[in-house]
């Protein structure tokens, strides 16, 4: 693989930032590029950047959910029509993509965790702009491998578990949700996993996310009894705020697809998160 040049896009966001620092790690041959500097929606200085690749990793995405249902001009120009340009482009110079893609884009009403066939339907802009992404690239013909996240967390931007401590610094009673489960995911489990991913070519859809299942309001008390924090966690439903976006209330991944490709056994959501809040604290972010 060091011989081989991989081009991260996003390399600056909560994935990609970790993305680069195990890159960095492994020594591996690779370039990152991200905003000011470069914006994937420019269709030239994409190509230019691809024109350098061997492989590309598109971390960069529109992620703001609520903003999105403004601005879904923005979205989908990020996350969906730059993906595709990002295919034909790619697909001209016989390059392997592996793009992200995210949970939203079901609308969280089955009973059973989602599988790589269930049939995606979005309720809000952001996984509408996600979901057109996937299509593009697929349409573009490329070769590519697309991986869904959800409920991912780093110690870089902004996610569930940072803006909970946030709050309980500011507030000694939080209300938190019930109603919506699914895995918290480490940013730096996934990707290791993208990097497993890369190695082996890997090519189609795939679902990634830690093992076990868990409620909002039930990572929130994970949470505050690991930090020590003194918080009292009310449970509350998501009908119970206002919100531009509707949010999918069932996120849970089957990750049997992706299993055997990896080299052990996918972790519980525990160990990973219980990892990050010791980073937390040593930051002294608490």
């Amino acid at each position: 693989m060091a011989e081989q040049k991989i081009v991260i896009l996003g390399g600056k966001g909560m994935l990609g930032s970790d993305l680069v620092s195990l890159c960095h790690q492994k020594k591996i041959n690779f370039e990152s590029f991200d905003l000011p500097e470069f914006d994937i929606t420019n269709h030239k200085q994409l190509a230019d950047v691809l024109k350098r690749a061997d492989l590309v990793i598109n971390c960069a995405a529109y992620t703001d959910v609520e903003k999105a249902e403004s601005q879904k001009e923005s979205a989908f120009k990020i996350n969906a029509d730059a993906v595709g340009a990002l295919g034909e482009i790619a697909k001209d110079l016989g390059l392997w993509v592996l793009h992200i893609s995210t949970d939203f884009v079901f609308d969280g009403k089955s009973d059973k965790p989602y599988t790589e066939t269930d049939t995606p339907n979005p309720i809000n802009a952001y996984g509408s702009s996600k979901l057109a992404g996937e299509q593009l690239l697929v349409a573009s013909g490329c070769h590519h491998c697309i991986m869904r996240l959800e409920w991912t967390y780093g110690l870089k931007g902004n996610n569930f578990v940072t803006k909970l401590i946030s709050a309980a610094k500011q507030r000694k009673e939080l209300k938190v949700v019930d109603d919506q489960t699914g895995s918290p995911t480490a940013t730096e489990q996934a990707v290791k996993v993208i990097l497993k991913l890369l190695e082996k070519r890997a090519e189609g859809l795939f679902h990634f996310a830690s093992t076990g299942f868990v409620s909002r309001y039930e990572t929130a008390k994970f949470i505050f009894d690991k930090l020590n924090m003194a918080v009292t966690v009310k449970a509350c439903k998501t009908s119970n705020f206002a919100s531009a976006a509707a949010r999918p209330l069932n996120s849970r991944f089957d990750c049997r697809r992706i299993q055997p490709l990896l080299d052990e056994p996918i972790e519980r959501w525990e160990k990973p998160l219980a990892r990050f809040l010791e980073k937390v604290a040593e930051k002294r972010l608490v």
